[in-house]
């Protein structure tokens, strides 16, 4: 898939509350195809920063032209995207990766756990399942209703079952406690968040003998295989997370599962 570096402008701002912001960006030409799941290396503007910050795709909107990017603003890169302004420009490298798998047969359950910043690539993914005929549900979990993003848009695409550790939104404790885990079936899952919850998901699925893939969140800097930054660990040897994954299926993975 041919990549692009692109500036882009951003043509929207949203802030979310707490650390979180929604950048919407524009060209003047037509997004080329994206597949659910892969990312864009983003220079950061009028930042100490010199390495590009991976940040996943969170939504293509062909009828506007905009690639969507939800932000969590934790460093001084992110940061520096919160300070953007609509008509700045941003300048990206992307698609980049692989994505999550194909619509496998139609009418089949998928079910979309993510955690914090980590439900950013499910909203795409949700989507393109839908328009394609099978039957995504997503699992969002967080600390509290706050960290509970864009739920207006994930329920226009599929029901969505949320659990937050304090209790004040959904159901109360992690993804891996929800009740729909024990009264739904699945016939595959995709996971992103916090490598903790992977992980914990991957061994419900390996015991439930459920296909399981998981979207890695490692520190890609370059996005090309090039500065290894983002090298993980798999039964076939190590492997660039940015040029083999980020998504992997959990069997290619050495974790203790």
């Amino acid at each position: 898939m041919r990549k692009f570096q692109k500036n882009l402008t951003v043509s929207e701002i949203q802030f979310l509350g707490g650390k979180y912001v929604l950048l919407k960006l524009t060209d003047t030409d037509p997004l080329p195809e994206i597949l659910p799941g892969q990312f864009v290396e983003v220079l950061t503007p009028n930042s100490q920063t010199l390495l590009r910050r991976p940040i996943s795709i969170n939504y293509v909107d062909r009828d506007t032209n905009q690639l969507w990017l939800l932000v969590a603003m934790i460093g001084e890169g992110t940061r520096a995207l919160g300070r953007l302004r609509e008509g700045d420009q941003l300048n990206l490298v992307f698609p980049l990766g692989n994505g999550f798998s194909p619509v496998q047969k139609a009418g089949e359950e998928v079910l979309l756990v993510g955690g914090g910043v980590g439900i950013a690539p499910l909203l795409e993914y949700g989507k393109y399942l839908r328009e394609n005929g099978a039957s995504p549900s997503f699992l969002l979990g967080g600390r509290t209703a706050a960290d509970i993003l864009l739920l207006d848009k994930f329920e226009s695409i599929a029901p969505v079952y949320i659990t937050t550790e304090d209790a004040s939104a959904g159901e109360k404790g992690f993804v891996t406690q929800h009740s729909i885990l024990l009264e739904k079936s699945f016939d595959r899952i995709s996971v992103c968040g916090p490598k903790p919850m992977m992980v914990a998901i991957a061994k419900y699925a390996k015991l439930a003998n459920i296909p399981c893939e998981v979207s890695l969140e490692n520190m890609m800097a370059c996005g090309l295989g090039a500065c290894l930054c983002c090298v993980e660990k798999t039964v076939k040897g190590n492997v660039c997370v940015c040029t083999e994954g980020p998504v992997f299926d959990i069997n290619d993975l050495t974790w203790q599962i």
